[in-house]
């Protein structure tokens, strides 16, 4: 990111004029010793005073830079995800798109997509990742029939539930809502190596997908079937005029 690489940048150009700046007083001090002028103690002692503040000054601003630029990166991460979410009225793309903020922006190594079926009857299992080990059986098949505990009272109440959570591996469970109603949820199961356990900025993450997910797949679903329809209907045309 260019901002995050100017301000790394700025960072060490301070630190180098600091390095600098320790040098010059080195020299100094070395070509009055040579010329037989003594430096005072009070005078070193302000001097290391003045340096101490400017390391002092340059830490604070390193860590201010440091905290601003994962607040940026957090900021697009939210950007890309309702935009991706949205970019499309294809429900498989859609789908992929949240295997992809799943993996990519939440670091999840295994999960499940719960879906409501067309009707309200029943559960399925509507996209699955790294079930291949560990004890997913509930979540293996095509259909979800209960029995995670977690999952089933997400199901019941719409809460988010975080790891740890009694009886259930997962780590964590998120809603999927479509005006008030509780659609489905994703259940993340397993991070990846390199994220030991979600982070308190995952949070908005979850919220984000809580309420954008369910839409997005929603109004493809909607989009799929008037196009489905329309289709069937310029086919009976045709045939009726005997294209």
């Amino acid at each position: 990111m260019a901002g995050g690489e100017s301000s790394k940048e700025l960072v060490e150009e301070l630190k180098g004029t600091l390095e600098k700046a320790r040098e010059l007083v080195r020299e100094l001090e070395a070509k009055l010793a040579r010329a037989g002028v003594a430096v005072t103690s009070a005078g070193e002692g302000d001097l290391a005073q003045r340096l101490a503040r400017t390391e002092a000054d340059v830490k604070e601003l390193a860590t201010q830079l440091a905290a601003s630029e994962r607040q940026i990166s957090r900021l697009m991460n939210l950007y890309v995800a309702t935009y991706q979410l949205h970019a499309t009225l294809t429900p498989e793309e859609v789908l992929q798109t949240i295997a992809e903020i799943a993996v990519n922006l939440l670091g999840a190594d295994a999960f499940a997509l719960i879906l409501r079926r067309d009707g309200g009857t029943g559960f399925e299992v509507a996209l699955a990742q790294g079930l291949a080990s560990g004890p997913y059986a509930v979540f293996s098949g095509p259909e979800y029939q209960g029995g995670d505990p977690a999952v089933d009272a997400t199901l019941a109440d719409g809460m988010l539930r975080l790891a740890p959570i009694p009886n259930s591996p997962a780590v964590a469970v998120v809603p999927l809502k479509v005006q008030g109603e509780i659609v489905g949820v994703l259940v993340v199961l397993k991070l990846l190596p390199h994220k030991p356990a979600l982070r308190p900025e995952d949070r908005e993450l979850l919220d984000l997908l809580s309420a954008h997910a369910a839409s997005a797949l929603f109004a493809a679903r909607i989009f799929a079937s008037k196009d489905r329809r329309l289709r069937t209907l310029e086919s009976l045309i045709k045939l009726a005029r005997g294209e």
